[in-house]
């Protein structure tokens, strides 16, 4: 058993009963294995050697079917919604219904209320405001002395109880486990990405440097104040299109071992923690090593899942801090490197099925710019192509096809 240390940011949460509960969660689901084309329409015409002429009206069957079936449960859309609990936490966004069940159990839903909302909420939102001006002031103040080891210290020890306060202002429990494999300066740091505060929950064990688009408002403010002290990566909104400057900007980066190593989140968007979808390939073409984190939150205590479709930041935080608190597991994996003769794409998905393996997340190939988009029209076409390809393959003793669902197919999806 590798060892494991444990952050308790228990202010103003429920230590005790918390921890009873943050071993043993899984929330894996289970999916059977798919099938290939071939097989499937060989199963549907009740034979394995069936498939000897050119076109079978029951062929149709088939694709009914999978239509049918991705309308009802598909494996996409159902990753951008809240993950459904088995039972109740007595939180209301889960399920209006549970509070009418009996009077005993709408009394005790009512104290949990006022409780989240009339105390704890007040002095969560208190400490995060008061953790947030702190950490601009310091910042700002660091960034005014000369570029010298003093000031890379200084901007550490900012950075690091900006997020220690912000952590606490979240009631997060978090259990890092195998921390001789964390992050060194020389490389990258992907993990999967669940919400905006995945971030602090690293940079609380380490600084980081972050990679992002420079933002207005507060956000834009703290962004800002954060770059003064330390080597963040921010870019204009125009410049993000332009791939060459970004790579350029990061292989400077990384080449550079004084500075921290980068953070990035490679699915591009948010997933409700149950799954991990396609790794954009930019991050792993740049030749320096990898080194993967997996990030597993419970959701009995609170949802960290961010539905950015649905809820604004504000609105988002102050879910997340009406909540019981926030419960997740860290796993530091080995870092990898790019193999001879294995392109990005093929990189970046062994990546992705070590981080899925060690969460207990269900490996998607899919990407998860299908949360904003609709699937192109050459991925309809490919799929009718590999049709054709198969059944006509097999009249003439052509080779077989691949696989329905493949790596490749699926890589087809929207980005």
């Amino acid at each position: 058993m590798q060892p494991h240390l444990q952050h308790h940011s228990c202010l103003f949460c429920f230590p005790s009963l918390v921890g009873q509960f943050t071993h043993g969660f899984k929330g894996v689901l289970d999916k059977k294995p798919q099938l290939s084309l071939k097989q499937e329409i060989q199963e549907l015409r009740g034979c394995a050697g069936c498939l000897t002429s050119e076109f079978n009206l029951t062929d149709v069957l088939f694709f009914c079917r999978k239509a049918m079936e991705n309308v009802v449960d598909d494996d996409v859309t159902k990753r951008f919604s809240p993950q459904k609990l088995d039972s109740w936490n007595l939180l209301t966004r889960n399920n209006h219904n549970f509070c009418h069940i009996s009077l005993r159990l709408k009394v005790v839903w009512v104290l949990g209320l006022l409780l989240r909302y009339g105390v704890l909420l007040p002095l969560r939102v208190t400490l995060a405001i008061t953790g947030i001006c702190l950490f601009l002031v310091l910042s700002t103040l660091v960034g005014v002395l000369p570029n010298t080891r003093l000031r890379s210290c200084l901007s550490d020890k900012v950075h690091l109880m900006g997020c220690h306060i912000c952590v606490r202002s979240l009631s997060a429990i978090i259990t890092y486990h195998n921390r001789q494999n964390k992050p060194q300066n020389d490389g990258i740091c992907v993990a999967n990405h669940t919400t905006p505060i995945d971030g602090i929950i690293l940079a609380n064990d380490r600084c980081y440097s972050l990679v992002g688009q420079l933002h207005g408002g507060l956000l834009g403010m703290i962004q800002r104040a954060m770059v003064t002290s330390s080597p963040h990566i921010w870019f204009e909104r125009a410049e993000v299109k332009d791939r060459h400057l970004v790579a350029k900007r990061l292989i400077d980066h990384v080449a550079d071992k004084t500075k921290h190593p980068v953070l990035i989140f490679p699915e591009g968007t948010c997933i409700n923690n149950t799954s991990v979808m396609m790794f954009r390939k930019s991050s792993f073409e740049l030749g320096c090593t990898i080194y993967p984190v997996a990030i597993k939150y419970d959701p009995r205590f609170g949802d960290a899942f961010w539905n950015s479709s649905k809820f604004g930041l504000v609105r988002y935080l102050l879910r997340t801090m009406s909540s019981w608190a926030i419960v997740c597991s860290v796993w530091y994996l080995p870092p990898m490197n790019r193999k001879e003769g294995e392109d990005a794409v093929q990189f970046a998905n062994r990546v992705k099925s070590v981080i899925a393996a060690k969460g207990g997340f269900v490996d998607l190939k899919w990407d998860g710019g299908l949360k904003r988009a609709r699937v192109k029209e050459a991925f309809k076409e490919e799929q009718q192509e590999l049709y054709s390809r198969l059944v006509v393959g097999v009249s003439q003793g052509g080779p077989v096809a691949p696989v329905f669902g493949s790596p490749r197919l699926c890589q087809c999806a929207p980005g």
